[in-house]
């Protein structure tokens, strides 16, 4: 499954039951707990990696990239929106691009 796949599929289960529906049931919630709930996964991440499990690491930034698409499709982002912004920083170094932020 491509990332792309992956937020088409969550934009599909955004209306679905909630009872049914992981995706449906942060939804009802609001983009607040959409956002909450990505925050836990990345907390989540950050303690496999300094455990250096890389099982668990994998599990959880699977997670992270998930519930990262919830959030962005719960604020109207659509996800290529965000691969465009990643295209267009890819040829300059990460220090220049942060330097060019207001």
């Amino acid at each position: 499954m491509t990332l792309d796949a992956l937020f088409e599929t969550i934009k599909a289960r955004a209306t679905a039951d909630p009872s049914e529906s992981w995706t449906a049931k942060l939804m009802a919630k609001g983009p607040e707990k959409c956002a909450e709930k990505f925050g836990e996964e990345a907390i989540e991440a950050i303690i496999e990696a300094v455990k250096g499990d890389k099982a668990k690491l994998t599990s959880e930034a699977a997670d992270v990239l998930f519930h990262l698409m919830v959030m962005l499709h719960a604020r109207g982002v659509e996800f290529s929106d965000v691969v465009d912004e990643l295209a267009r920083r890819q040829n300059q170094s990460g220090i220049a691009e942060k330097a060019s932020r207001p």
